[in-house]
């Protein structure tokens, strides 16, 4: 049977184990924003040495690739692509979605979604690296929005 949704205390698995990716990396110190399918917030941390910004901006990584429906690099290369209607995006969201690598939908092994995560305080792709470790340790699946980092 899969998991039908994402609850606090695998959220906050995956959150503690993103933040603490970035040690065990030798990157900077994270955010990371879990957000269950319909965007409401499970868990949310920062490691203390991350700046004070880093919450808000996991936070848009997370809800973008939820309120698209697709991973942070799908969203990158839309907005690359489509300029226009990213800003009417954000106008619409007053900023809250932030479309860049980092932010990735969690699905079950069925493929349903269950939340989404969001990771700053490094480059993008570092970001990335520390959500798919944290969403893989939990045994969940991670949709990164390109086929060859997870869905």
């Amino acid at each position: 049977m899969s998991v039908q949704r994402l609850d606090l205390e695998t959220a906050t698995r995956i959150a503690i184990t993103a933040v603490r990716s970035a040690d065990s990396l030798g990157i900077r110190p994270l955010a990371a924003a879990v957000l269950d399918a319909a965007g409401h917030p499970l868990a949310l941390l920062r490691d203390e040495n991350a700046s004070f910004l880093r919450p808000q901006i996991a936070t848009g990584k997370a809800r973008g690739c939820l309120g698209m429906g697709m991973g942070g690099r799908e969203l990158a290369r839309r907005a690359q692509a489509m300029p226009v209607f990213f800003s009417a995006i954000n106008s619409l969201t007053k900023g809250e979605v932030i479309p860049v690598a980092g932010g990735v939908l969690i699905r079950n092994s069925a493929g349903e979604l269950l939340g989404a995560i969001g990771i700053s305080g490094d480059t993008s792709d570092n970001d990335e690296r520390c959500a798919l470790r944290a969403i893989a340790e939990v045994g969940l699946i991670a949709d990164t929005g390109d086929p060859q980092l997870g869905s």
